[in-house]
This record gives structure tokens, C-alpha cells and sequence, in this order.
């Protein structure tokens, strides 16, 4: 796929790119079904873009991709691909590859729908132990366009470089995220990143705080999760990683081979999923969990009101 992730990257660098530029490259890769809505926040503007990937019969789930992120450059404070931008790369690569699948005649049992937004000027916000990239609209509006109802299951990709906690070159997945529960991590997405890295998978060490709403006061580890707190469906995060942490306003730190790598990974999820040889979670075990301790949807809030 490395094709596919240098085209994304090549029309994402640019000063000016929006998504009716980005909605009509994927039109030319073969993507039909292209929706772009331009939202205005507080600090500027962004434009969401949602592509669906037809299935040939609908007969199976339909699987969700999320390119998560604050924005793909940072201007005018730095010029170029931030290191931010790795979700978006991933997810629009994804709907380039799967477009171009389907017009070979590998049609998948169920739909795909990939979303993420466009914005080349984000704004740069403070965060331990290296900055974030911040978005010109907030969390709720950015999972009010990105996470479809008709998502059964969803791949939420973002850049996690700048931390402590997974310190290794590539890219790793996170438990699934379901109704406020962290389960176990999926034996079967397991399975699928030893045979697309040829090596042990790895996994993100999340936690509860990670899997809250933003605009609660808690820390978290970054924005990976947070389609989590909008659905009911299965949520795994797909982490791009580094061995040190790096900025997410860092530019010149898009490693093409391990987007590469993340977009298969995610391309392969879409096969198995799509056609009923993958589940994100055990639903028997989800249930006995429930019946155990109750609903854990709170956590899907921002919690109580202070007294």
C-alpha cells in the first residue's frame, strides 16, 4: 500500500488542501460515495470527509475506519505534515486502496465507511511530555462526524508518539473499548498484525481516564479512544508509535513504511471482519460481564455534576 499512502500524503501536504481536493482524488481512485461537510469551530475551520466502500452483497457487518486527529499541519507555526496527520493519512489510504480492490473485483461481504477531517492550520496545544495538535472544533462535534451509526465495529488510527508508555517503532492496537468496559485485547486482531508485521504485536497499555470524554478535566493519553464514548459498537485504537515520544505538531515524522503497514494492517481487519472471521470482543463474555457489575455507559459521559 505504499502507493496509496505516498498519493495521501502528496495531496495532504499542501498550505491550501481542503476536502473537495482530497473528496475528488479518492472520486479518482474509484470512491463513489464521497460526503465533505465543513465545519466551523471556535478556532477555525475543518472539513469532515466520509467515503463508503460498497460491499457486493451486504451481507455481512459493516466496519468502520476512523482517521483520528487535531489536524494534518499546524500553520503558520510549522510547514508541512505534522506528525498528527498519520490517522488521516492511514484512514484516506485505506479508502484509495479498498476503491481501487473493488474495481479489480475484490468486493468485501460488507460495507466499509472511512471518515476523518481535513484541516492544515490546527492549532498547537500544551500537553506532558510533548505537545498535542488541537483541533478548530470540539470532541463532540469531531465524533458527531466521524463515528456512522452503520459502523458495527470500528479501527479508530491515530498518531501515538508522544508518550512513555508504548516506546517502539511501527504501530500497536489497543483493548477493545466497549460501553466504558476495556476488554481484553481481540485474539483474532492479534492474529492479523503477526502476519501483516512478521513480528509480535503490540499492544497500547490504555486506561479508564483514556476512555472518557475530552472537556472532563482528566488527563488522557490522547484522542485515540474517543469514538468510544460515541457508540455502542466495538472500538480498537490503531496507534501509530515511536521509540521516543515526538510531538504531535512535529513535522517530518510521518514514517511511510509504518503508515504502510497500519493501512494493511487495517485492509486485512476489513477482510476478516467484513466476512464474519474476526470479532473485536466475545459477546458472551460481555454480557456476563454486564449481568456481573452492571452498565459501565457512564464512563461514556463526562460524569456527575460537582455538588
Amino acid at each position: 500500500m505504499l502507493r496509496e499512502v505516498m498519493e495521501a500524503m502528496e495531496v495532504l501536504e499542501s498550505a491550501q488542501v481542503c476536502g473537495a481536493e482530497v473528496a475528488d482524488w479518492l472520486r479518482s481512485c474509484g470512491v463513489e460515495t464521497v460526503e465533505v461537510t465543513r465545519v466551523q469551530g471556535e478556532q477555525g475551520a475543518t472539513d469532515f470527509i466520509k467515503a463508503r466502500i460498497p460491499a457486493k452483497q451486504a451481507t455481512g457487518p459493516t466496519l468502520g475506519i476512523i482517521g483520528r486527529l487535531g489536524g494534518v499541519g499546524a500553520r503558520p507555526e510549522y510547514l508541512g505534515l505534522v506528525s498528527d496527520a498519520d490517522g488521516a493519512i492511514v484512514a484516506l489510504a485505506c479508502a484509495a486502496k479498498l476503491a481501487r480492490m473493488a474495481k479489480k473485483g475484490d468486493l468485501f461481504p460488507g460495507d466499509v465507511i472511512i471518515t476523518t477531517h481535513i484541516c492544515p492550520n490546527a492549532p498547537v496545544i500544551p500537553h506532558e511530555p510533548t505537545p498535542f495538535m488541537g483541533s478548530p472544533v470540539d470532541m463532540a462535534t469531531m465524533n458527531r462526524y466521524e463515528v456512522d451509526p452503520a459502523m458495527d465495529a470500528i479501527l479508530s488510527v491515530d498518531a501515538t508518539k508522544g508518550n512513555w508508555v508504548i516506546n517502539r517503532r511501527g504501530f500497536a492496537i489497543t483493548p477493545t473499548v466497549k460501553e466504558g468496559y476495556i476488554l481484553r485485547v481481540s485474539e483474532d486482531l492479534l492474529s492479523i498484525m503477526r502476519n501483516v508485521t512478521g513480528e509480535p504485536p503490540a499492544v497500547v497499555p490504555i486506561t479508564t481516564q483514556d476512555i472518557t470524554p475530552y472537556g472532563n478535566g482528566i488527563y488522557h493519553l490522547n484522542s485515540i479512544m474517543q469514538p468510544a464514548t460515541a457508540t455502542s459498537a466495538p472500538v480498537v485504537g490503531v496507534a501509530t508509535t515511536a521509540a521516543i515520544p515526538v510531538a504531535g505538531c512535529a513535522t517530518g515524522a510521518n514514517q511511510i513504511v509504518d503508515l504502510e503497514m497500519a493501512a494493511r494492517f487495517c485492509i486485512e481487519v476489513a477482510k476478516a471482519f467484513t466476512a464474519g472471521r474476526c470479532k473485536f470482543y466475545d459477546e458472551e463474555e460481555f454480557l456476563r460481564l454486564v449481568s456481573l457489575y452492571g452498565s459501565m455507559r457512564h464512563l461514556q459521559t463526562l460524569g456527575r455534576k460537582s455538588l
